[in-house]
């Protein structure tokens, strides 16, 4: 008997085929408005729901579907689905660490380039017939700090190392073995020993507010942020301001705490760079991501 998952996610359509290939069943709900009127309309039919982290799954939602028997998220981050319902129902959540993770380091390598070298402006100002030759930061050889050395942060890491000579620095919440690269118990520590400073851990409750006014403070006057992670992970208020009075030389984000909706005075501000969270998204990462959600559904159906 085939199964039908619902999907909520609207990034990967091209790659659904996969799944549909394979024999399941999809309703496609990607709206707000969708995703309620599927989840009233077939309740007594989904199986599996595919998922973002932060498009989640509510309780509420869980309880609305008896058969639910199995939770996928994209991407490595699933804050937003109630872990608690799912088990006390006993459903199984898998996610997806690691299937975008170069796509997000490019992306993130792209924004610290685009920031430091002010691409956006340069691009701009030349199409203007203006000829404003700024000196600017280079990139080789800074100190860079990574908050979260998962797969998305060893990307990174290898691309700050091997290609730009940086010396990369971390805080994870512990060690990581076989990596040579310098450990920090506090991101405290981290921001005050580095030049920039990227954010590459999933968000959640245990990383809200991580970098916070006194970690901006830390960063310094000549400190760059990169977001590609979680926006929950830095305080806004707090980044809006450091920047605004040159706590902080400049912000790159390409995560933000209403999406899609972004604060008035962080587009105001001329040195921050912002991207509409489009850091995992590729042809190549759409691929794999589903393809991973493939071989977790037909591992948990097949009963492996």
């Amino acid at each position: 008997m085939s199964k039908t998952v619902l999907v909520l996610v609207e990034s990967v359509d091209d790659y659904l085929p996969l799944l549909e290939h394979a024999g399941y069943r999809l309703i496609r709900a990607p709206s707000a408005q969708l995703r309620a009127a599927a989840i009233q309309r077939h309740a007594d039919e989904i199986d599996a729901v595919l998922t973002r982290g932060p498009l989640g799954l509510t309780a509420d939602e869980i309880n609305a579907l008896p058969r639910l028997q199995i939770i996928c998220v994209l991407g490595a981050g699933y804050e937003q689905v109630d872990l608690a319902a799912a088990r006390a129902r006993g459903i199984t959540v898998t996610n997806g660490a690691g299937a975008n993770a170069s796509t997000v380091a490019d992306h993130a390598m792209a924004m610290l380039l685009g920031l430091l070298r002010d691409i956006p402006h340069a691009d701009a100002s030349t199409r203007r017939g203006e000829w404003d030759r700024v000196i600017l930061p280079s990139v080789s050889g800074k100190r860079l700090g990574i908050i979260g050395l998962g797969a998305v942060g060893l990307a990174i890491a290898k691309r700050a190392a091997l290609g730009f000579d940086m010396t990369v620095s971390y805080h994870n919440r512990s060690p990581r073995e076989g990596v040579g690269y310098t450990w920090y118990d506090s991101p405290l520590g981290l921001a005050e020993a580095v030049d920039i400073l990227v954010v590459a851990t999933p968000g959640g409750v245990g990383t809200q507010g991580l970098v916070d006014a006194r970690v901006l403070e830390a960063l310094g006057t000549e400190g760059y942020l990169v977001n590609i992670a979680r926006a929950s992970v830095v305080d806004t208020g707090a980044l809006v301001a450091a920047l605004r009075e040159g706590g902080i030389a400049g912000a790159a984000l390409d995560v933000f705490d209403d999406e899609p909706a972004v604060r008035d005075d962080l587009k105001a501000l001329g040195n921050t760079l912002l991207t509409p969270h489009v850091g995992g998204l590729s042809p190549e990462a759409a691929r794999d991501t589903v393809g991973l959600v493939l071989r977790n559904l037909q591992g948990f159906f097949g009963g492996l």
